[in-house]
């Protein structure tokens, strides 16, 4: 098995991250994390994060940037992007007032225009999914399928979340290959088995994450990004439980 780095996405320690940043990146790299997907610098600048994960040993894997930012500053965060080591910038999410068909459309046109640039700079946007855009659009296909479907392979590349994938009813491994060489990014998560389908800690709940390990090499998976939206337990305990996880499945883990 090729031995693809891990990351977390600094999402799940965002309360952490506001005490006190580079303590947290601290943690995650004793932890044995090989880099991290960034959602904000805590207030640095990407020089002086790159300087910090540097110190820490650690990669930029990604960072999420808010669709604004990329309507609006896409030169400064490739430029960031460039400062930190990292090539793939994500849009992470459309807030409930843009999900209108239209609105699709013209996501699928900002995408494409954005990706070009960023593809010419070196940099590659990817587009991060929840469980909404799994909704049929008026022409039969789902919201995500329509994304990939009518944005250039060149320029727009998924990074796919297995837990909203299956909470939607998906097998994520089927959409792994369907899209295989166009998912840089897999956002790696587990759910409970009950009713309320809680995020979970790797290994501790249903989703078939070996096969989702298993399917990495061949699709040209990149990285592997563990996120925990919520938890029960603390953000720390929480990633360990699931870096623990993949240690017990990526043996290039186990000596970090």
């Amino acid at each position: 098995m090729k031995n693809i780095p891990v990351a977390v996405q600094m999402y799940t320690l965002r309360e952490e991250s506001e005490k006190d940043f580079a303590g947290t990146l601290k943690k995650v790299a004793e932890l044995g994390f090989d880099g991290v997907e960034f959602a904000g610098y805590g207030g640095l600048s990407a020089k002086e994060v790159k300087t910090l994960i540097d110190e820490l040993g650690l990669r930029a894997a990604a960072s999420h940037v808010p669709l604004e930012q990329l309507e609006t500053k896409l030169s400064q965060v490739i430029e960031d992007m460039k400062i930190l080591g990292s090539k793939y910038i994500v849009c992470p999410y459309l807030m409930p007032d843009r999900r209108s068909e239209q609105d699709y459309q013209a996501l699928i046109s900002l995408l494409n225009q954005a990706g070009e640039i960023c593809r010419k700079e070196g940099i590659t946007l990817c587009y991060h999914n929840h469980d909404f855009e799994l909704e049929r659009l008026s022409d039969g296909r789902m919201a995500l399928e329509a994304i990939f479907d009518d944005t250039s392979i060149d320029q727009v590349k998924a990074e796919l979340d297995i837990y909203w994938l299956t909470k939607a009813g998906e097998k994520p491994v089927e959409w792994i290959n369907r899209y295989k060489n166009r998912t840089p990014l897999i956002h790696l998560k587990d759910m409970t088995t009950d009713e309320e389908q809680f995020f979970a800690e790797l290994g501790t709940g249903g989703v078939d994450l070996e096969a989702v390990l298993n399917t990495g090499e061949e699709a040209g998976v990149e990285w592997w990004v563990v996120e925990q939206d919520m938890s029960r337990r603390t953000p720390f305990e929480s990633i360990e439980i699931s870096i623990n996880y993949l240690k017990s499945k990526l043996p290039h883990l186990v000596n970090k």
